[in-house]
């Protein structure tokens, strides 16, 4: 055996078997790399559990979100198709008046007087249900001619009224709630005088 660095040689069959580890520094080297993959690998697995954890809740996420909406489009279209129930119950009276009035308007021995104060009363009537859901009529005669809530159908050559102002109204204009239902149509004055 040769001296070198204070080391004994070992003579060994390379093809059989392998030296033991002596040395000091591979011992713990070895240790902490065993404890490193193992701790590598313990996070690995936290963190696909985790990955795991937040895929499923984003899944059931999307699902709640996807019923919600469905949800919101069905209560919206029952309501649609509801909406008109009120408006219907505030004409239902009316329908009944005009019932008894053409009922009595078929009696020989009824007045003509009632079946007209019948009428006015219906009409009445059915101007209240009208008001009730926010639907006024346009005020027409007498104004100045406003393209936007008016429409001419005729312009009368008159002094009775102001120049383009309306003469008379021909079919009368709704608004629902500021918003134009139906232009009034209307015949519109036209004189010299300005």
């Amino acid at each position: 055996m040769a001296k070198g660095n204070g080391k004994t040689e070992v003579n060994l069959d390379l093809d059989r078997e392998l030296p033991a580890a002596e040395d000091e520094e591979t011992g713990p080297i070895s240790i902490t790399g065993k404890a490193a993959d193992e701790s590598a690998a313990s996070e690995t697995e936290k963190l696909r559990a985790e990955r795991d954890a937040l895929l499923d809740r984003l899944a059931r996420l999307q699902a709640e979100f996807d019923n919600a909406r469905k949800r919101a489009v069905r209560e919206q279209q029952e309501f649609r198709e509801y909406a008109a129930a009120d408006v219907i119950k505030n004409f239902l009276p009316i329908l009944d008046s005009f019932e008894r009035a053409l009922k009595a308007g078929g009696d020989s021995s009824s007045n003509s007087n009632e079946f007209r104060n019948g009428i006015e009363l219906i009409y009445r009537q059915f101007q209240d249900a009208l008001q009730k859901i926010g639907v006024q009529p346009i005020v027409s005669v007498g104004q100045p001619f406003d393209p936007r809530v008016h429409e001419a159908v005729e312009m009368v050559d008159t002094t009775e009224v102001p120049d383009h102002h309306v003469l008379d109204e021909l079919q009368r204009g709704y608004k629902y709630k500021e918003r134009l239902l139906r232009p009034a149509m209307v015949r519109v004055a036209r004189n010299a005088r300005g």
